[in-house]
């Protein structure tokens, strides 16, 4: 599974569906060059990426200079290229599911899951727990029930999350 389909980005001004494009990027291996709370700047072979993060990535990497691996989104629109890192592939998942929801976009995908831990957030969504995506910042009643009206039954089981974390192996392995 080397190459994904993922979404492509919002409707055309025909109202045409999202383009499926094929996943330019996967995930990166890099030296960790800047660190921000919902950023990260990864150095690949001397070219260095800006990867947007959710607050829980952005705690589970090691210091600047580290070596750092992440699961990645591409997004892409005409006007823009992002790139959205995750520490695990439970994340990732998790993420994908959100910004297939009407209304969410990757930048509130990214602010749930800073708000929430995935785990955490597959659980409310499964419940029915609208009191508690509404204290996320940026998550009111409508878009929360919205979220569980449509992702209900398209997250990954809480069973993965613990699994899911299969880390990319050392590039002496490969």
């Amino acid at each position: 599974a080397a190459l994904s389909a993922r979404h492509g980005g919002g409707r055309s001004e025909a109202g045409d569906p999202p383009r499926r494009v094929a996943s330019m990027i996967a995930w990166l291996r890099g030296r960790l060059l800047d660190k921000q709370p919902t950023r990260l700047v990864v150095d690949v072979h001397g070219v260095g990426y800006d990867i947007a993060v959710p607050v829980s990535t952005f705690a589970a990497v090691g210091d600047l200079g580290s070596e750092v691996t992440l699961r990645i989104h591409t997004h892409v629109r005409e006007d823009a290229l992002a790139l959205y890192g995750f520490e695990t592939a439970f994340e990732l998942r998790v993420f994908e599911r959100l910004i297939g929801v009407s209304g969410i976009g990757p930048k509130l995908a990214l602010a749930v899951l800073s708000g929430i831990e995935a785990p955490e957030f597959v659980g409310a969504v499964q419940r029915g727990d609208v009191a508690r995506l509404t204290r996320i910042p940026g998550v009111g009643k409508k878009t929360a029930e919205r979220i569980c009206l449509e992702l209900k039954e398209k997250l990954p089981p809480l069973e993965d999350a613990g699994a899911a974390a299969p880390r990319v192996p050392p590039a002496d392995a490969l």
